[in-house]
């Protein structure tokens, strides 16, 4: 199913399933700065409630809710997947209905660590956003943000993040719409990457980003380098 989506303007709700950790707060930081309405989604919705306030604090907004992972679905037009991967496959399918017609984009890196550093874990449909196809065929499912640092995307000081974020996905319209979302953040750059059968080694690379910031103390993010705009 193709989801009828454009490009995210005002009135359209964007959902963050998983927004009550570093990164879904980040990103919810950062829409609710550009004016967009969001809405954090949790396992608890009380949880959910805690985290949007912190949100809308931070982000100076009054578009911010709190709401269980399956009503902030039904409520939200765009919905951001941003859990860890060992609970992706569980959620996605407890959400196949309340995520019909939708744009889901897919921000999970599948990723293990031991004493060597981060490493990535091989999935069986071959990455998390294609499982996320799988299990949601009533859906449009991309694939983006997995490459942008938590810590600044949280933290409004910052006012420029220098980085681009690859977009991946099989329908023009919604990766059009993902791309002009990453855009709210300023700074960003959305690119579209190709499409979801490409999406195992822009979550693998997630694991060179953190290995890279371990050793040199930062934040490293990704340009690329060469495009006409």
């Amino acid at each position: 199913m193709t989801a009828d989506v454009q490009t995210p303007a005002p009135e359209q709700v964007i959902g963050i399933l998983g927004g009550s950790g570093p990164q879904g707060r980040g990103l919810g930081v950062r829409f609710a700065a550009a004016g967009l309405p969001v809405v954090i989604g949790s396992r608890k919705a009380d949880r959910a409630e805690e985290a949007a306030a912190d949100i809308a604090r931070v982000a100076g907004s009054s578009r911010v809710t709190g709401a269980s992972n399956e009503e902030c679905a039904q409520r939200s037009d765009i919905v951001l997947v941003v859990v860890p991967f060992e609970g992706h496959a569980d959620l996605l399918t407890s959400l196949g209905e309340a995520l019909a017609g939708k744009v889901v984009v897919d921000c999970v890196n599948p990723l293990g660590f031991d004493k060597q550093g981060p490493y990535p874990l091989k999935v069986a449909e071959g990455s998390a956003a294609e499982q996320a196809r799988e299990l949601l065929p009533d859906s449009t499912v991309t694939a983006a943000f997995h490459h942008l640092s938590a810590v600044l995307l949280g933290d409004l000081e910052v006012a420029s993040i220098d980085s681009d974020v690859l977009v991946l996905g099989d329908d023009r319209s919604a990766t059009d719409a993902v791309q002009a979302l990453a855009e709210t953040i300023p700074g960003v750059r959305g690119v579209y990457g190709g499409r979801l059968r490409n999406a195992a080694q822009i979550e693998a690379l997630t694991a060179n980003l953190i290995a890279a910031n371990r050793r040199y103390k930062c934040h490293a993010g990704v340009r690329i380098t060469d495009l006409p705009v």
